[in-house]
């Protein structure tokens, strides 16, 4: 009886003190740190929309913590401690079977993706483990007045009637546009030194010395998502880069424009885009600018003039 008594009482020991090791403390002390500059509170749709994500144990896959790694640079900067002034320790995760959701919200800035992805991870990243959420949506015959339907593509629609998102739907992609890391001063940046930001290169590529496989990882880490492997994009969700005007003129002032500083409520051929493209003139240099440019331009038959890093550093002054 007393060596039962010591196992179990030698058990229970053991898990209460991994439970306030693993989670207690750790949630204590997070509590404690006051929140990195530029760090905001979650407003109420934000905070159900945490609840959401919690619930739906988002955190088994995705992890909210960038590693000051190399291989992490592709998420942002490495995290600081008052970027979690209000998250808890679960929300961090332990496993990355999926992306790093760090700065999910500057990455990734488009509603549009966000539900369809949402919806069927598969709509956008054909390559996609993410189980599909689609009860989060309601399939209705008509879009209520203010309520703009999920443009799916046609084989992940229903056969009748639009998808919009329920307020679960909408309460978490509320939080997901809420996770972004804010730039942190040089005296509280990881390391001591301030982030870095994207300068012109000073081995500026020239014409005709285009790092075609380069530009081909950059546009897969950074665009296939949205205008696809394809470059046909998604229609009435993200324009297509196949045969595209801009992409395909002599002069490249607008394309290197919109990769710089990004894009929103565009008109393409016609279409009026609502989705949100990203900057990219913060996350890469010049010369990949010009890399992923000229992989767009010479590509799925298009054929515009290439350019160079120091074209896209002249343009990236004039925005300055």
């Amino acid at each position: 009886m007393n060596k039962l008594l010591l196992i179990v009482g030698g058990s229970t020991l053991l898990y209460a003190c991994l439970a306030w090791t693993m989670g207690v403390w750790p949630g204590i002390e997070l509590s404690r740190i006051p929140a990195g500059p530029g760090v905001e509170p979650l407003t109420a749709l934000q905070s159900e929309g945490r609840e959401v994500y919690v619930a739906n144990g988002c955190s088994y896959c995705h992890t909210q913590q960038v590693r000051p790694l190399d291989a992490d640079k592709v998420f942002g900067r490495p995290s600081a401690p008052g970027d979690f002034k209000y998250q808890t320790p679960e929300l961090l995760g332990s496993e990355r079977t999926g992306p790093d959701l760090t700065n999910i919200g500057a990455r990734q800035p488009s509603s549009v993706w966000q539900y369809i992805h949402l919806y069927n991870a598969r709509a956008v990243v054909p390559e996609s483990i993410m189980p599909s959420f689609n009860w989060m949506f309601d399939v209705v015959a008509q879009s209520p007045a203010g309520v703009t339907p999920v443009p799916l593509p046609k084989s992940y629609a229903p056969a009748h009637g639009v998808v919009v998102p329920t307020h679960q739907a909408d309460a978490l992609i509320a939080y997901l546009a809420s996770l972004k890391q804010p730039a942190l001063p040089a005296s509280e940046a990881p390391g001591g030194e301030a982030p870095t930001t994207a300068k012109p290169s000073a081995n500026a590529a020239s014409a005709g010395s285009y790092d075609a496989a380069k530009g081909a990882a950059l546009y897969t880490a950074n665009c296939s998502a949205c205008h696809q492997a394809s470059g046909e994009g998604l229609p009435g969700a993200f324009p297509s880069l196949k045969d595209d005007a801009v992409v395909n003129k002599d002069d490249a002032t607008k394309h290197i424009d919109v990769v710089l500083n990004g894009l929103h409520d565009a008109r393409v051929s016609g279409v009026v885009y609502s989705s949100v493209m990203p900057p990219f003139s913060g996350t890469l240099s010049d010369a990949e600018i010009a890399d992923l440019i000229d992989y767009e331009r010479s590509s799925w038959g298009n054929h515009g003039k290439p350019i160079t890093a120091a074209q896209v550093g002249a343009e990236r002054a004039k925005a300055k």
